[in-house]
């Protein structure tokens, strides 16, 4: 059959896209107009151009479609909330309807376990209600979720919704990346006492849990967390990297309602000079507080289990990020700390 991708040359796109060509389906990527295609290209993917945010430019790429994975939306950017609506709900709806008209068997939307929100002092299960952290991703990616599942009951769309927690992996620059060198540059710091869990999963448990819900019958209709139950702390993730690419692990711990606070400041000045904040108040949130979703759901109707450790994810990422700085720095070595074996 022929599978469609939105969001196909993000990062977790290609990972997708390269799953699905080892199972032999055939894939097409729905790509913007300015985007770079060569790695698409070079994979042999049909590339369809189009833009979610405009209904008509979807009726072409979804013709003859048999699948769809949306996974196109916008994140990791300091943009107004009226921006991210125009594409996490807006052209979630718009990907949704093409979808219903051109007669597409199955739709697997990619939201976010972040929908919940943060520190809900308990293990979140399917059931639990949507209370997003007042930022514009979280909000639009909780209403793009709310959206498709009204679709679902109202107009009998044929989707899954798959709930992924943060995932990471070779070629996350946006979030191992940025981590990563502020560990390198020293600039890295511990929210709190550093002993919450964090949501991670590898990529790669991504992709399988994308494919087992595309795959079941019985997911059709369904909402499923995905992600690791073996959960990193936040200073054993930050240690772990920094051990991996060759930087001291963070000492410093930095109170959180403080850090907060500050974060809450730099947005403030940030709107009055345009430009994004050095940090902000859902990253605070994010790294500094107990965040734990269960995947029992996933485990018993998708025969879901994670097959990548953590700890072992961030040696695999670390691995690529040694490679992508060392040719972005000349091929200057990129080691171990000194202290570490």
């Amino acid at each position: 059959m022929e599978i469609l991708v939105t969001g196909a040359n993000g990062f977790l796109g290609r990972h997708l896209v390269a799953a699905l060509q080892e199972r032999r389906e055939r894939v097409r990527a729905l790509v913007l107009p300015t985007e770079e295609t060569t790695w698409l290209r070079a994979r042999d993917v049909a590339v369809s151009v189009g833009d979610i945010r405009c209904a008509e430019s979807l009726r072409e790429p979804l013709r003859g479609v048999a699948g769809v994975f949306h996974l196109a939306g916008m994140m990791g950017v300091w943009r107004p909330l009226a921006d991210y609506k125009a594409v996490n709900v807006a052209g979630t709806e718009n990907v949704c309807r093409a979808a219903l008209a051109a007669g597409v068997s199955r739709l697997v939307h990619v939201s976010s376990s972040i929908v919940y929100g943060l520190d809900r002092g308990t293990v979140v299960r399917e059931g639990s209600p949507l209370v997003p952290f007042r930022d514009p991703y979280a909000l639009t990616k909780a209403e793009g979720d709310r959206l498709v599942q009204r679709m679902i009951a109202r107009d009998n769309l044929p989707a899954v919704v798959v709930r992924p927690d943060q995932f990471f992996g070779p070629g996350d620059r946006l979030h191992f990346g940025q981590l990563a060198d502020r560990l390198r540059a020293g600039r890295g710091i511990v929210v709190g006492s550093g002993r919450n869990a964090l949501p991670l999963v590898y990529v790669t448990d991504v992709v399988q849990g994308l494919l087992r819900a595309f795959d079941r019958d019985g997911a059709l209709g369904q909402a499923y967390n995905i992600g690791n139950d073996q959960f990193l702390t936040q200073e054993g993730l930050l240690r772990a990297i920094a051990e991996e690419i060759g930087a001291r692990p963070p000492s410093l711990h930095v109170p959180y309602r403080a850090l907060y606070a500050l974060a809450f400041s730099a947005e403030r000045l940030s709107r009055l000079a345009r430009r994004p904040p050095p940090t902000t108040r859902f990253g605070v949130a994010f790294l500094g507080t107990d965040s734990r979703h269960s995947i029992d759901k996933a485990r018993g109707e998708l025969g879901y289990a994670p097959a990548v450790p953590l700890r072992d994810g961030v040696s695999r990422a670390a691995e690529w990020y040694r490679e992508w700085t060392s040719q972005a720095l000349g091929n200057a070595p990129v080691g171990r700390w000194a202290g570490q074996s």
